[in-house]
């Protein structure tokens, strides 16, 4: 990894935090074609889920094994058909469609890393985030929590890799989750 402070990691911080705003614009006004150009074909996205837990087993509040359910846990194929679900504009959840703003905050840069032999770049990001849903008259719902994202950096750009996010409620207050984290 760089030297902290060091140019070429800024440069690749600056990168990463301009993808993250590039992301929540695209998302906000539904521009989900273009979203998914954002993903690398291996893209491996899991939404958890919280569990209540004493203040000792912190460290177990999310169901986080590889077998263990999640809210979502889906490959871009999956993430594809679900954006093609929501185009044909008879999808039950988003008739009239839902109005979002993306809020992404506390961005960090966790790692960077050269892979040897092919020379690709790849990273590994956290950001926290709150997520505003307003549809019809009376329906406004938030989504809150962290996320990381490894990305790697390809002929076209940064792409995102992989993603896990941590929603901060145990229990999902939302009616459904039309749109991506």
């Amino acid at each position: 990894m760089p030297e902290p402070g060091s140019l070429e990691l800024t440069g690749v911080r600056a990168e990463l935090e301009e993808l993250l705003y590039l992301e929540a614009d695209l998302l906000d006004n539904r521009k989900l074609a273009e979203w998914l150009d954002l993903l690398a074909d291996d893209m491996t996205y899991r939404v958890l889920i919280a569990r209540d837990v004493h203040s000792k087993e912190l460290a177990h509040q999310y169901h986080d094994a590889p077998l263990d359910v999640a809210w979502m846990d889906e490959r871009k194929d999956l993430l594809e058909r679900r954006v093609a679900q929501l185009a044909t504009g008879i999808h039950w959840a988003e008739e009239p469609a839902s109005r979002f703003c993306h809020l992404y905050t506390n961005f960090r840069l966790l790692g960077v890393d050269h892979e040897m032999g092919s020379g690709a770049l790849s990273a590994c990001t956290s950001c926290r985030f709150l997520i505003y849903r307003n549809r019809l008259h009376e329906e406004e719902e938030w989504l809150v929590g962290k996320r990381t994202d490894r990305v790697v950096r390809s002929e076209s750009g940064w792409k995102f890799a992989e993603r896990i996010v941590y929603l901060d409620q145990p229990v999902l207050m939302a009616k459904n989750l039309t749109t991506f984290l």
